[in-house]
């Protein structure tokens, strides 16, 4: 652990030095904020100590330039002239504790343990947000699979808005993750709708909220997804299944960057972007009357179609060795052994459910297989 001490008294800092390295932490030392903040910028601390009362930055705007360079830094303020109003300022400007002179050292090494516990499970949290998070490869050297990429290369960091085409399970989620990932919005919410999974008379209240007592079940004021995407990207996943009524209102968010709440009166103003998806032919859908042709016009300034697996049998290898990657990695067991003749059988398929069909066989083949997955288990298993 590495503890940076900022104090303009020189005992303090050796006082403070001795205790720290006596209990095996690191210790760097500063005499005044300019000396912190250079130490800060060349090294990454897990904690400091900084004096409130310093010649030239005191420790209140040392203490700002700390976080500013290191966010998640615990910083302690000491001082020798301490009131509850200078407590609860350096608490409001970020600081993790306050510690009165004279140091007495049990309150210095449970702050230093506390602060330690506490960095550690920001590390922590950070990281596992980072694997959740984690947008999936796009797994393809097919013609059609890089003509995707570079499609999603030109257009993410543009505001245009992107329809996205394709059978179940081909992957289309992806392409609109990866198009938030690549755009400038990429810091802000990834919001996914599934106009097929809710109900036609609950897509409204979804989309666009509702207040309190707008309608029988609504017992608190609910921001709908437009809201909650602020600033980021909404997916409207299935939007061919999604009702006329529902469409129209789609329309005017897209004209006028505007919602209003069922039950209310009052217009919100919305910055999102919009990428939807269907398996659906929307010209032929329009045709019948079930799907808006300004809409269509609306959604589609970019059409990016995903191809069935069957039309890019070529990357089912790579697809395969990835996915046996994947699961034997969440199982905790050893890559199975994957023969020739059981990836040429695996390319002969049909995959009318596309990739997702693919890796539900491979988990059946690595579950149900020993150390080796044959021409004969895929023929028997799939």
């Amino acid at each position: 652990m590495k503890i940076l001490v900022i104090d303009d008294e020189r005992s303090i800092r050796n006082t403070l030095k001795d205790i720290l390295e006596y209990e095996k932490y690191t210790v760097s030392t500063a005499e005044n904020g300019s000396a912190a903040l250079q130490l800060a910028r060349e090294t990454t601390f897990d904690m400091a100590f900084c004096d409130i009362k310093m010649e030239g930055i005191d420790g209140i705007e040392t203490l700002e330039k700390l976080l500013s360079l290191q966010p998640d830094l615990p910083v302690v303020m000491i001082s020798g002239h301490g009131s509850i109003d200078t407590a609860v300022e350096c608490i409001k400007k970020g600081a993790y504790d306050f510690i009165e002179k004279p140091l007495d050292l049990n309150r210095i090494l449970i702050c230093v343990r506390n602060a330690g516990e506490r960095s550690h499970l920001v590390k922590e949290t950070r990281t596992l947000k980072r694997r959740i998070s984690k947008t999936p490869e796009m797994i393809g050297t097919s013609a059609s699979m890089t003509h995707i990429r570079s499609l999603i290369e030109r257009v993410a960091p543009t505001d245009a808005r992107i329809l996205i085409t394709g059978h179940n399970g081909t992957g289309k989620e992806l392409v609109a993750r990866w198009l938030h990932e690549k755009s400038h919005r990429c810091a802000a919410p990834f919001v996914e709708v599934n106009c097929a999974a809710i109900p036609g008379e609950l897509i409204e209240s979804e989309l666009f909220g509702h207040e309190k007592g707008s309608f029988t079940s609504a017992i608190k004021q609910h921001k709908g997804k437009f809201e909650q995407a602020h600033g980021g990207t909404l997916f409207l996943d299935e939007i061919g299944d999604m009702s006329l009524a529902a469409q129209a209102k789609v329309l005017r968010v897209l004209q006028e960057n505007k919602i209003t709440r069922i039950g209310s009166d009052t217009d919100i103003t919305v910055d999102v972007r919009v990428v939807a998806a269907t398996n659906k032919n929307l010209k032929e859908e329009m045709e019948k009357g079930a799907f808006r042709e300004d809409l269509y016009h609306r959604l589609s300034v970019i059409i990016i179609h995903v191809p069935a697996l069957s039309e890019r049998r070529e990357d089912i290898p790579l697809l395969t060795d990835f996915f046996i990657t994947q699961i034997c990695s969440d199982y905790g067991r050893a890559k199975p052994r994957i023969t020739a003749g059981a990836i040429a059988r695996l390319q002969q398929q049909r995959w009318s459910g596309n990739i997702r069909e693919l890796r539900n066989v491979i988990e059946r083949l690595i579950i149900l297989c020993d150390k080796t997955i044959t021409e004969e288990d895929v023929q028997r298993y799939n």
